[in-house]
């Protein structure tokens, strides 16, 4: 590793002439280095340090590493406004990293979340020194993969970032009452408001967020396409080497971009999905330790990355599988040529009718079952089905939840204990024959390990906002995961029309998000039915076991 120099602080000046802020760490010997670019609005001294390593760090592998405040945020001038203005200053940024004193003229980029969006806008532009980019955890088609699930508002993740980045602004204004309410709502998330429309602190103190914006446009119309870099990266093609979390709600983004480049690409698409959370990446995740193996190796992977498209190193990369997908189980890295493309297996739901009333009463089975009784579930908007971990409440993660499959607002269909391991990876849905008393209603489908000890671990859920009934099954589109249950375990499926608050609760009225007052609120019972012409079931893409 090399010596890195002091930290310095350099300004450039947008084409609109508004100061941008950088931090920029050098190698301290003589030559010229790729630049390492990472642009994010959390005030640059953080340097997304919460996942990566300090820039010196990469600094010392032999690059310049330069991490700039976006318009607005930390000491930046201008006016932060979500997403606006990051193509433009992102190829102005691009430039001017590429001509650093000192620097080759290649730039790659890296960051997560905000910082991974920043990357994706700035390649929109094809600016000619940016060579590659690192992408994690962050959304491409930004109604789809970030503020809505199933067509159901991501409460819990949207309000708290809201909040997040009013109480940054509130600090950089100098307004000491706003900040310190902000922070108090952060830390005591406002549970009491299931309506996310009346959370009051946000709209007083940022009444022009973005946040009301993306509750009135709850459907995917043209302010989404305006805003989403996926319709503006079509002809946009650079290696991309992709980043994710099984239990990161922003999951969807990384996996569409993936799929979407790859099959028009003339370069390497390598992806990363470990067992972790938003942040940060580790090996415990929520209540479950994932192992050694499970330890953020990102870094380091970065570097060889970096140094392959930047420097022009072989590092060999190119001679292994693209793919590289951790198996929550068995607890190790699996390697797949390409994204798995399996066939579904179907287990189907099987029931007595009694699923609602005693745990473990409905069955998943591999045989198609013949006519049974229907399940009948009563969502009680007094007391919701909370959430418990997965990918958007907060903390995320796998957690016991037998004390929630208990509830006799949940339906609970387990299959037999394993005869063999079952290995899965992909994407997993399900498909339920539903029908409910009210005009809308919503659907949580939750995918659990049940261990021999009685203990249950959630692995993948999916959340569904029905707004009509329909003569057809409802489909609820699981996170993507890859799993193993070892023998003697069970497989869960567990239903419930509510996860609150990872997602609003549903009034059942069919009026728009956030109209109703929780008063009017309705009680809603649901008709599952199993078997027959009417075969409920989850397909679970099954995969063979990883070569030992």
């Amino acid at each position: 590793m090399l010596k890195v120099r002091p930290k310095e602080t350099a300004s450039m000046l947008t084409r609109d002439s508004v100061r941008l802020d950088a931090d920029i760490y050098r190698p301290d010997v003589e030559g010229e280095f790729p630049v390492l670019l990472m642009r994010q609005p959390y005030g640059r001294a953080i340097a997304s340090t919460v996942v990566y390593a300090h820039p010196t760090w990469y600094a010392a592998q032999g690059y310049i590493v330069v991490i700039q405040d976006v318009r607005g945020r930390g000491t930046s001038q201008g006016e932060f406004q979500l997403f606006v203005n990051e193509t433009e200053d992102g190829e102005d940024t691009v430039n001017w990293a590429a001509a650093l004193p000192g620097s080759t003229g290649q730039v790659g980029m890296y960051g997560f979340s905000y910082q991974a969006m920043t990357q994706l806008y700035a390649a929109i532009t094809k600016p000619p020194a940016l060579k590659t980019i690192c992408p994690a955890m962050m959304g491409y088609d930004l109604y789809t993969d970030w503020v809505y699930e199933g067509g159901a508002f991501c409460l819990e993740s949207n309000l708290g970032w809201a909040i997040q980045l009013a109480a940054e602004s509130a600090r950089l204004k100098g307004d000491a009452a706003a900040h310190y309410t902000l922070y108090a709502a952060s830390h005591n998330f406002p549970q009491y408001d299931p309506i996310p429309s009346l959370t009051e602190c946000l709209k007083k103190f940022a009444p022009n967020a973005f946040y009301h914006e993306w509750l009135e446009h709850s459907k995917p119309d043209d302010y989404w396409r305006q805003i989403s870099p996926k319709h503006y990266m079509q002809d946009v093609d650079l290696p991309m080497f992709h980043i994710g979390g099984w239990f990161d709600t922003f999951l969807r983004g990384n996996i569409h971009l993936y799929k979407d480049i790859t099959v028009r690409s003339a370069y390497r698409q390598q992806l990363l999905i470990g067992p972790w959370t938003h942040l940060p990446w580790c090996r415990k995740v929520g209540a479950v330790d994932f192992g050694l193996e499970a330890t953020n190796p990102v870094d380091w992977l970065q570097v060889r990355w970096f140094d392959h498209f930047l420097k022009g190193i072989d590092t060999g990369l190119l001679e292994e599988p693209p793919v590289r997908l951790f198996e929550m189980g068995s607890n190790r890295w699996r390697n797949f040529d390409n994204w798995p493309d399996v066939t579904q297996k179907s287990y189907f739901l099987s029931t007595t009718g009694l699923a609602c009333i005693r745990e473990n009463e409905g069955s998943l089975t591999t045989t198609h079952p013949d006519n049974c009784p229907s399940d009948v579930l009563v969502h009680d908007p007094w007391r919701p089905v909370p959430a418990l971990g997965g990918h958007a409440s907060i903390p995320s993660g796998s957690f016991e939840r037998s004390h929630l499959d208990c509830r006799s607002d949940v339906l609970t269909y387990t299959t037999e204990p394993l005869t063999a391991d079952l290995h899965f990876a992909g994407e997993v849905a399900v498909e339920v024959w539903c029908s409910a008393d009210q005009p809308s209603h919503d659907l949580c489908a939750i995918l659990s390990e049940v261990r021999s000890n009685g203990n249950v671990y959630n692995l993948t859920q999916g959340y569904l906002h029905v707004e009509s009934s329909q003569n057809t099954p409802l489909r609820v589109s699981l996170q993507a995961t890859c799993a193993c249950i070892a023998k003697g375990n069970s497989l869960r499926l567990s239903l419930s029309a509510a996860c609150f608050p990872a997602y609003p609760l549903n009034p059942g009225t069919g009026s728009p998000l956030g109209s109703d007052r929780l008063m009017d609120a309705q009680i809603v019972t649901l008709t599952v039915s199993c078997g027959g012409d009417r075969p409920s079931q989850v397909l679970l893409p099954v995969v063979s076991a990883c070569p030992s």
